[in-house]
């Protein structure tokens, strides 16, 4: 440490005993989710970044700024706090999910068991969210609790993850009670209550061709929903005859294909890919973690869990590429229209790769 940082004449105890404890508190937030904002630019580099994080903030980054700044450059652990473009307290308790509803509404779920929503425009256009103030949301949905003995109330349950088919306006929530919630946008109230897992749900997609939604839960299973009935039409159980699978895990994570004839679930350190028409599955693959998030992208997958790595595999599970990522454990994947991806996790980093594998930008995300 150089003698300017030392001045004894200077010495501030309380500064330097808050900026080690907000030092320490940045490296220990985790990103839980981001999403790409809709922007007609086809520029990936012009395009906004929204991050959901372990303080319950809701924050958007620009990566053209955090390019000028310098994050793309910085290799190691000398990663550079980004400055956001807004910075709000989205939950009470841990962000998990960001989602957009039909491009204008920008959707966030949490701990506190809410869903929230703020016009993506009027964040972009405010000065006082910067300052991290409570900026009132217009959508603001809460998870019922269930009716106990002498009417007593259960805790409020947490939202894991939210889906969102605006065609026919409704939320859908994965939540901590063992249950899926589908909202009506319209009368803001649950119009669908979909039960059967047996344990809470960690994911949830929603498949529009079919009306149908699958979710992935702790009890080591997937469901395929029928959302007219709320019927659970069939139950995937990833890796339950298959021999190499010795224990149980839960189904972390799931994603679906633009065709929506083709599932892959994340099950502890498997990853299984199911032809949904057929209804079996087509291919399992063991990783070296535990995989905490996947996507589809054209007929590959991208898989990231507790490495520091970005694993693409082909359908029948192959590994084509890994990549070394900044989060030493990822919990988040988002894909660009560009092929642009966002891998996000433990540490507070974003870590921003071309579709040619390379590292743009890697920052870390600013807290409350």
């Amino acid at each position: 440490m150089g003698v300017e940082k030392m001045d004894c004449t200077n010495w501030d105890e309380d500064s330097y005993r808050d900026g080690i404890l907000q030092e320490r508190e940045t490296l220990s937030r985790t990103v839980f989710r981001t999403a790409f904002a809709p922007n007609p630019n086809p520029n990936p580099n012009s395009d906004h970044i929204i991050t959901a994080s372990s303080d319950g903030s809701i924050a958007s980054y620009s990566i053209s700024a955090c390019l000028e700044m310098g994050c793309g450059s910085a290799r190691g652990r000398n990663w550079l706090m980004a400055e956001p473009q807004f910075l709000i307290q989205g939950h009470d308790g841990p962000a998990y999910d960001v989602k957009f509803y039909d491009d204008s509404l920008l959707l966030s779920c949490g701990d506190d068991g809410r869903i929230r929503g703020w016009k993506w425009n009027e964040l972009l256009g405010s000065e006082v969210s910067m300052e991290g103030a409570k900026m009132k949301p217009i959508l603001d949905l809460v998870n019922p609790q269930h009716k106990g003995p002498w009417g007593a109330l259960s805790p409020i349950p947490e939202n894991n993850s939210i889906a969102v088919d605006s065609q026919s306006g409704s939320i859908y929530a994965a939540a901590g009670d063992s249950c899926a919630y589908c909202w009506d946008m319209e009368k803001c109230e649950v119009k669908t209550v979909f039960k059967g897992h047996s344990n809470y749900i960690h994911s949830i997609v929603s498949c529009k061709l079919s009306n149908q939604i699958i979710t992935g839960s702790e009890d080591g299973t997937a469901r395929i929903w029928d959302c007219k009935s709320a019927k659970c039409i069939q139950v995937i159980d990833p890796g339950k005859d298959d021999k190499k699978v010795s224990f149980p895990s839960a189904v972390s994570c799931i994603a679906l294909d633009s065709s929506e004839s083709w599932l892959v679930c994340g099950k502890g350190q498997f990853l299984s890919v199911w032809n949904l028409p057929a209804r079996e599955c087509v291919s399992m693959t063991k990783t070296n973690a535990s995989v905490q998030d996947v996507i589809f992208d054209n007929n590959q997958i991208l898989a990231v869990g507790a490495e520091p790595l970005l694993t693409r595999l082909n359908m029948n599970g192959d590994i084509l590429s890994q990549i070394q990522c900044a989060p030493q454990s990822a919990f988040s994947l988002s894909l660009h229209p560009s092929g642009v991806t966002a891998v996000s996790g433990y540490g507070a980093l974003v870590d921003i790769i071309s579709q040619f594998g390379s590292h743009s930008c890697t920052f870390r995300c600013r807290g409350l």
